[in-house]
């Protein structure tokens, strides 16, 4: 497992666990959820946001937040 963090555009990956209790109610409320398929749409730069689609969700997610997050690659 690795963190969401690490992806690069155009990733796939299946949500595996959130290391925090700290992710924020919205984000869960979206379906950054384990079990969950997550896709790199973009990023901003090297420490800023990571633009993703989970599910048929649409968001935005700062760098420290998506540290938290564990995900498996999917080939």
């Amino acid at each position: 497992m690795i963190s969401l963090d690490k992806l690069k555009k155009g990733d796939r990956a299946v949500i595996k666990d959130l290391i925090t209790e700290g992710i924020p109610l919205t984000l869960l409320e979206m379906g950054c959820l384990p079990g969950n398929e997550v896709t790199i749409l973009g990023l901003a730069s090297r420490k800023g946001p990571i633009y993703l689609k989970i599910d048929e969700s649409h968001m935005s997610i700062d760098f420290v937040t998506a540290s938290q997050v564990l995900v498996e690659l999917k080939k």
